[in-house]
């Protein structure tokens, strides 16, 4: 087969069934090779922006994405959508057509280039925001597309190909490859005897699981963790519901010194935390108040695991979960287990604000839903909630780019066409990409989105010295009427009162259509949570930034090699320092 239909064809077997993006005359081949395939479909996207954030979503859902993009113009347009992809472990493979291999070598100028012809300046501009890249020449195509695809898989990180159009229809070998990789055997032997040794040595251990249970596909090993050994869990907000709320050994989600008292004090009091897939940024964490030294916890991630300040590399996280439940006895921890969720609305009345609006949204949650909630203030709103089995939450908070939401539902919707989508975001996020709403009408697939009209970038209003700042003004649109513009099955409705809001979620339960949702609150509104955390963290000014914590953060920072004695807040420092940070 050619080169473009065997990469379509590995990408197909890890999962890829829908790549996302735009045509352009440097990729057709490669369309022709995604269109070809009978397993395969291409969707085409408004934008290359929005055909990332899809394909985020897609992976997200999926547990591998795709989009495929034309020469410099459109890789750049979609280059902000792979640096969150990026940022977040998410698995997504940049496809790029660019000019013949005769056009590369003569440097030709060529359609989308500089009139100073520099062929690979935009392959080097994805370097730093992927985890590696390529381009195909005529003596490299099979070897390089092996060895890209065994990065995307074990790194679970996004990854770059540039495809020559004269490549593409290249003649190579279809032999098989096994992407797959093992964990190193005495390795994970090692570092599991000493995470049990830690955990029996310990009276009062604490497990913390986030977002990167979920990217290296280890729920099922973390949840039997915490079960088996009987020790008290609890997540950040990206790792929102990788524990049953139900589940009896639940501290409920960590929120500083927020929320929740019974999280922050056995975090805080603990002599053994293992942290499974942490995250550790501002917004995730509730601040850096965290006290954790880097060789006083166990950090386990997607492909290697800190034990007492050592790095211990090539050992999958789900075989590290695996192992220690193999060994480890149950204890029973004893602890007041926290209210969690919110109190039953009462009887809907007056305007609707952010006290009516969550409470009735995790009301209106059914088992298998997928929630996709934009940045800004939704996800406070959301992870208060008390989840009924199965719900998925997917929110962008470390990268945290407004617009992101709403494509990003298009390809969980895809990904995962059999459960309900409920797409949550704010209006000035929505602008950005509200274009989607047709694609999703095209595809047929039937989210339900609620989009919050708060007058503006309600966020950056409360972030900013003078909440009535003009630049936190947005163009106002009548969003409901927005949703009809397209060709499809829609239903659309405006509401202000907090019985307007019941009855449209009401409707959205009988309507086999697309269902949106505009509602409207005030400028100021929002979930006190938001408000707290944010007074806050304006209130200690650059102290925050000083008080980031000696501990593990799953980026190129630490997958450098470095000695394990280093100072590793120094090294954070320093790398924030020649970022201009």
């Amino acid at each position: 087969m050619n080169t473009a239909e065997y990469l379509i064809k590995k990408l197909e077997e890890l999962g890829i069934n829908d790549f996302f993006g735009l045509p352009g005359d440097y990729n057709f081949n490669i369309l022709y090779a995604v269109e070809n395939n009978p397993k395969t479909n291409w969707i085409g996207c408004t934008n290359e922006l929005n055909a990332g954030y899809a394909a985020d979503g897609y992976a997200r859902q999926r547990g591998y994405g795709a989009i495929i993009t034309t020469y410099g113009v459109g890789e750049l347009s979609a280059i902000n959508a792979i640096a969150g992809s990026f940022a977040e472990n998410v698995p997504v493979i940049s496809i790029v057509g660019v000019p013949a291999v005769k056009c590369i070598e003569n440097k030709t100028l060529v359609h989308h280039n500089f009139s100073d012809v520099r062929p690979y300046a935009f392959a080097e501009a994805h370097k730093p925001v992927v985890e590696t890249t390529a381009f195909l020449n005529r003596d490299n195509a099979k070897l390089e597309i092996d060895r890209v695809l065994k990065v995307f898989v074990k790194e679970k990180r996004p990854v770059y190909i540039a495809i020559p159009v004269d490549i593409a229809k290249m003649e190579i070998s279809d032999r098989d490859v096994d992407y797959n990789w093992t964990s190193d055997a005495e390795t994970l032997s090692a570092v599991v005897q000493k995470i049990v040794n830690k955990i029996n040595d310990s009276t009062k251990p604490v497990i913390l699981g986030d977002a990167l249970v979920k990217r290296f596909d280890a729920r099922l090993e973390f949840r039997e963790f915490a079960e088996k050994s009987g020790i008290p869990v609890t997540n950040f907000l990206m790792g929102n519901n990788l524990v049953d709320s139900n589940y009896d050994k639940y501290l409920g989600m960590y929120y500083s010194k927020f929320r929740n008292p019974v999280a922050e004090e056995y975090l805080e009091n603990t002599d053994c935390l293992i942290a499974v897939g942490p995250i550790y940024s501002d917004l995730n964490a509730f601040g850096f108040n965290l006290p954790y030294k880097i060789n006083s916890h166990v950090a386990i991630y997607g492909t290697y695991t800190y034990v007492d300040g050592t790095k211990y590399e090539n050992v999958k996280m789900s075989d590290v979960l695996e192992g220690i439940s193999e060994q480890i006895e149950y204890r029973n921890f004893e602890f007041e287990k926290p209210i969690i969720g919110y109190e039953k609305t009462t009887a809907p009345e007056g305007e609707l604000t952010s006290d009516y609006i969550y409470p009735r949204l995790q009301e209106y949650l059914n088992e298998n839903d997928i929630i996709i909630a934009e940045t800004g203030i939704v996800p406070h709103g959301i992870c208060q909630m008390k989840f009924p089995p199965n719900v998925e939450v997917h929110t962008q908070t470390l990268w945290g780019s407004i617009g992101w939401a709403t494509p990003a539902a298009l390809g969980v919707c895809l990904a995962n066409p059999n459960s309900r989508v409920i797409l949550v975001t704010g209006e000035g996020s929505h602008q950005l990409t509200a274009m989607e709403i047709g694609n999703m009408l095209r595809r047929g697939v039937k989210p339900v989105v609620i989009v919050l009209n708060n007058q503006g970038y309600t966020i950056e209003r409360l972030l900013s010295d003078n909440p009535e700042d003009k630049f936190n003004d947005i163009m106002n649109m009548n969003y409901s009427k927005f949703a009809r513009v397209f060709d499809g099955e829609v239903w659309s409705t405006k509401v202000t009162t907090e019985d307007d809001f019941d009855k449209a979620l009401k409707v959205t339960q009988i309507m086999n259509k697309l269902c949106y949702i505009e509602i409207c609150t005030g400028a100021m509104d929002m979930p006190q949570l938001t408000r707290d955390v944010i007074t806050s963290f304006k209130g200690e000014g650059d102290a925050s930034a000083k008080s980031i914590p000696e501990t593990y953060c799953d980026s190129k920072i630490t997958a450098e090699k470095h000695d394990d004695n280093i100072n590793f807040e120094t090294h954070v420092h320093k790398s924030l320092k020649e970022l201009g940070g």
